[in-house]
């Protein structure tokens, strides 16, 4: 057993990407049991630090006041004067990361090498190709301390209870090559709308608004059928997301809350790869690609191709529909 340090952890600055690094912090926990474990998140995203894996302080990262290279190793310096620690584990992989974590000075600075990364960090490893980013965050740690160990789960904790009668639709993403396109958002939920009695509960952030507003406005039949886009925060989603028992979603930091929570996913893959970036629990997850171009998968956010990602347009709405009434189903026998 590992004798009791201070340990620093600075989580991703994406949704998704920070809900699959829980994984990684009950990995970190399990290996030194009698740490104090900090974390520092970005601002922004800092609420999901409330339904995290237990830890000891903190800190919220705001790029706008402390901005450039500057900036960070400013915040990492202002850490340090706070607090010695023994070890500050870096997961996110840019130069300006690494430049917080050579101002927090800390004994042991861990972190993948990438961007000329290396002069700043003491502990430098090269990242394994075509890994799950779950994976990938644990891998660090197990280069680290020179140990294979077992991948833990990926969690949020809510309080929330599921709801039952009710399916949760995200047509959108920070990507337009994998966000639905209006025509076959508005075909897919037609479709679900004809073959389930659930509710359906449609979702977005406020700069998602107008678009899911668009869509909404055109269905065939909005009986049964809830706008929420615009009206819920962030924690307010974690929330709702918790408490009903299925979600069609794409690619998207929401799915990666959804399955994190429990929630049966049905992801659509467009841009982006599965084998690395879909959510971590495949028990309460279902992925549905084309895989009929030789395009895909690609990690573009816009489609340079077709401008309109053809990967999600020439999806069979069937197929889909399908996926989520076993997903229902699944729900009920459960």
């Amino acid at each position: 057993m590992k004798q009791t340090q201070n340990i620093l952890i600075r989580l991703p600055n994406w949704l998704g990407d920070m809900v699959m690094s829980t994984a990684f912090v009950k990995a970190v926990q399990q290996q030194y049991p009698n740490a104090a474990i900090d974390v520092i998140a970005k601002k922004g995203i800092d609420f999901l630090l409330n339904y995290f894996p237990n830890h000891n302080k903190r800190f919220i990262f705001d790029k706008e006041v402390n901005k450039g290279l500057s900036g960070a190793y400013k915040f990492g310096n202002q850490l340090r004067k706070q607090k010695q620690y023994d070890i500050f584990f870096c997961l996110p992989d840019s130069f300006s990361s690494a430049a917080m974590a050579f101002g927090i000075g800390a004994t042991k600075t861990v972190g993948y090498k990438k961007e000329l990364r290396s002069v700043l960090l003491t502990n430098a490893y090269q990242k394994k190709k075509n890994t799950h980013r779950v994976e990938e965050y644990v891998d660090l740690l197990q280069q680290f301390i020179k140990t294979t160990i077992a991948i833990p789960t990926v969690e949020l904790n809510t309080t929330s209870k599921e709801k039952k009668n009710s399916v949760v639709v995200n047509i959108n993403s920070e990507a337009s090559s994998r966000r639905l396109p209006i025509e076959k958002a508005i075909s897919v939920i037609n479709m679900l709308r004809n073959q389930i009695t659930e509710e359906i509960i449609l979702i977005g952030s406020p700069k998602e608004k107008i678009f899911v507003d668009e869509v909404y406005q055109q269905l065939d039949d909005k009986n049964n059928i809830t706008n929420s886009s615009g009206k819920t925060s962030l924690p307010e989603l974690i929330n709702l997301l918790g408490s009903y028992p299925v979600m069609l979603t794409t690619d998207s930091g929401p799915a990666h809350v959804a399955n994190a929570l429990g929630t049966h996913t049905v992801v659509l893959f467009g841009a982006g790869n599965e084998n690395n970036t879909a959510p971590y629990n495949k028990i309460n997850r279902s992925i549905i690609r084309l895989a009929q171009l030789p395009c895909e998968p690609c990690v573009s956010n816009t489609c340079k191709l077709y401008n309109t990602p053809k990967c999600l347009t020439m999806l069979d709405e069937h197929i889909i529909v399908q996926q989520v009434i076993a997903a229902i189903k699944t729900k009920e026998l459960n």
